[in-house]
């Protein structure tokens, strides 16, 4: 096993790196800016170092400040939990090329996942069913473009290759607005990417987010854990998600899981990775991959009871996969909430102190979180303070036990998403399970406009 570990993160999973490190006799090393010195994993950490001012592109995204963290602390590893550099192919590449383990796949597997053309294409070499599209990027010719996208059939949706976290595309539902749609994404793409390739893809209208998570050792060997649902989704950012996904069967689990594993195999997949799917009718499609550990990756532990970020850490050590496919057994229900500091209904941020703080308890909850009384939510990024897990013998289950435990969750000082998080646990139409994920979006406006009538 690995012997000291840098932590190049921060917040929750931060914390979540670094209990699974000293659960294994790791030692670690907690990097963090100036604004975050106060973090429960910095000082819970073995060493700790900052790395720079507030800003992340200064600090956790600088990557010769964490690399030289590790250098001077002679720690093994870098561990990049997900956001800021995970998904960062030149950061991995760096890292190995400086002497380092890093915690993920090789550089050039994340070069090929990152590029959405390059990995598409690579996926339906290996027999993964993905959507109707043009099959690589189009080019300037007006014409050849319209034909490709009759050849697909209206609507359809133009996708910067760079893309990601539902930035840069663009949905066409009719000929004449195609071109136009094209040159905008284009520009946007280079603006925002550094790179205006764009693709093209059939628009599935009413589509549920079902992804796939994996764990590959790099060494032939590799092992899914069934699936999680995440269509509950706000502006492309997931709010709600589940393990097992309602209505999937047990035959379909074990082919789209069969797929995923013998797509890692063929790219020669190292680390935890997640597939994820437009589920539409019955049928699957790739729309890509994460090469990191997810944000909603304690559904599938709970349902599996493995702990993924310790698998991370042990093939990152270089050792085979553990577990066989065989001793993965599905086992109950799970459902985690992303508790955010923003406005409930305006879902602006709202960072501050925390003056009172007290999570749930009872059978089956679990609680994800960074924060404590007296810390201080800085402004500077991304707004998940926590996630709220529950997990029960059935989805019913899990629900009524979500519901309780968003009851007694108090976060005091600022204001936080719960609120929304009961009115979704609340909804019959989430109850019955199964909804698109198009579905909160419209339940948010649908709730708007009628606060707006009875005002």
């Amino acid at each position: 096993m690995l012997d000291k570990v840098v932590i190049a993160n921060r917040g929750e999973i931060a914390l979540r790196i670094l209990r699974a490190c000293h659960a294994l006799g790791i030692r670690t090393v907690a990097v963090h800016s100036t604004v975050d010195r106060n973090l429960k994993h910095v000082a819970m950490a073995d060493e700790s170092v900052c790395i720079g001012p507030a800003p992340s592109t200064e600090s956790y995204l600088n990557m010769p400040a964490i690399i030289a963290a590790a250098e001077v602390t002679d720690a093994q590893a870098i561990h990049p939990g997900y956001g800021f550099l995970s998904e960062n192919a030149d950061f991995a590449e760096r890292v190995e090329e400086s002497g380092f383990v890093f915690i993920g796949p090789r550089a050039e597997t994340i070069r090929l996942m990152g590029d959405k053309v390059e990995a598409i294409r690579a996926m339906q070499e290996a027999g993964v069913p993905c959507v109707p599209g043009s099959g690589g990027p189009l080019g300037d010719d007006d014409v050849e473009n319209i034909k490709i996208a009759r050849e697909i059939g209206y609507p359809v949706i133009v996708k910067a290759a760079g893309g990601g976290g539902g930035r840069g595309m663009r949905v066409v539902h009719t000929e004449a607005a195609l071109n136009a749609a094209i040159a905008t994404t284009k520009s946007e793409a280079k603006a925002a990417f550094g790179n205006d390739m764009v693709y093209m893809e059939k628009f599935l209208e009413n589509p549920r987010h079902v992804e796939i998570q994996v764990l590959a050792d790099g060494q032939g060997g590799a092992i899914h854990l069934g699936e999680r649902d995440c269509s509950m989704q706000r502006r492309h950012q997931k709010v709600v998600e589940e393990a097992p996904a309602p209505g999937i069967t047990p035959e379909q689990r074990a082919e789209i899981g069969k797929v995923c594993v013998d797509a890692c195999i063929n790219i020669g997949y190292r680390g935890a990775g997640t597939f994820e799917f437009l589920y539409e009718n019955g049928r699957f499609y790739f729309i890509e991959m994460n090469t990191r550990i997810q944000v909603e990756h304690p559904v599938t532990e709970m349902i599996t009871g493995v702990d993924l970020i310790r698998e991370q850490l042990s093939i990152a050590a270089g050792n085979k996969l553990s577990i066989k496919q065989e001793d993965i057994v599905i086992d109950g229900h799970a459902i985690e909430c992303r508790i955010n500091a923003e406005d409930p209904d305006t879902f602006m941020p709202s960072p501050g102190p925390i003056h009172h703080f007290h999570v749930p308890g009872g059978p089956g909850v679990r609680v994800d979180s960074h924060i404590y009384e007296g810390y201080v939510v800085p402004p500077n990024y991304d707004s998940m303070i926590g996630k709220l897990i529950v997990h029960g013998p059935d989805r019913e289950t899990a629900i009524a036990r979500m519901r309780v435990a968003l009851s007694e969750f108090v976060v005091d000082g600022i204001k936080t998403n719960i609120p929304l998080q009961q009115r979704i646990l609340a909804d019959v139409g989430f109850q019955q399970g199964g909804q698109n994920i198009h579905y909160l979006e419209k339940r948010l406006k649908e709730q708007k406009e009628s606060a707006l009538t009875m005002s």
